[in-house]
């Protein structure tokens, strides 16, 4: 059925803009169309397209409690500008005071699993908040940020949380992204301009030097597929 929908809205949008596709989707799914922004540059295009057309899409953002005050920056110009409410969701109370009275503040440094843990508590429970009730997730996945999403498609079944996937940008290049920012004079976060591509939480982000990989500073200290649980890739 899921697998249907989804060639049903490929066929449906194939000939559309973003735009157009966007407004095709909150008007095919009122209310139930939701975009997780974490204020990166892909987020912020899409943020910027979604107020541009004023259209009726829930945007969302996670907030770890582990954010670089840029982060938070960002949010606040990107409320300003655009006028556009973002709901926020938080982690359990009573599962992060846990966490840190059994492991302390660090334990994610210490195994993948640790990490994964914390990333479950603070990520993928509120992002179910965020999610249930809803059909269509935006999100700003593109392919070249990591081999494993080289063969994503534009729209696909999250069986992980029972929801279809659109993925907008997925073909855009990180150039033609920095592009749409500079014409539109789209808000972005400060540390874009020191290194950062990928940006989570503080203490799990790190600038990237030249030629390195996009994902290299996420989980620096790891060697796994360095996803945190929102997307398995």
């Amino acid at each position: 059925m899921n697998v249907s929908i989804v060639q049903t809205l490929l066929d449906k949008t194939k000939d559309l803009s973003i735009d157009e596709t966007l407004a095709f989707l909150a008007n095919e799914y009122k209310g139930k169309v939701v975009f997780s922004t974490s204020f990166g540059q892909e987020d912020q295009v899409i943020t910027a397209l979604i107020a541009k057309n004023d259209l009726p899409i829930t945007i969302f953002t996670l907030d770890t409690g582990r954010l670089f005050q840029e982060t938070y920056d960002v949010f606040h110009k990107t409320l300003k500008k655009y006028k556009k409410h973002i709901e926020v969701y938080f982690p359990e109370a009573a599962s992060v005071e846990n966490l840190l009275k059994q492991k302390g503040p660090n334990s994610f440094y210490e195994s993948v699993e640790n990490r994964k843990e914390c990333c479950f508590i603070r990520k993928v429970v509120p992002l179910t908040k965020a999610l249930k009730g809803n059909e269509i997730w935006i999100t700003g996945l593109r392919a070249e940020q990591s081999e494993n999403r080289n063969d994503l498609a534009l729209f696909e079944y999250d069986a992980n949380f029972d929801i279809i996937k659109f993925n907008p940008l997925l073909r855009w290049s990180l150039e033609e992204v920095q592009k749409y920012i500079d014409d539109n004079n789209v808000p972005q976060n400060a540390l874009h301009k020191k290194g950062f591509v990928s940006i989570g939480c503080a203490p799990c982000t790190r600038a990237i030097a030249p030629g390195e990989d996009i994902r290299a500073g996420r989980w620096s200290w790891e060697s796994s597929h360095k996803e945190c649980g929102l997307h398995q890739k």
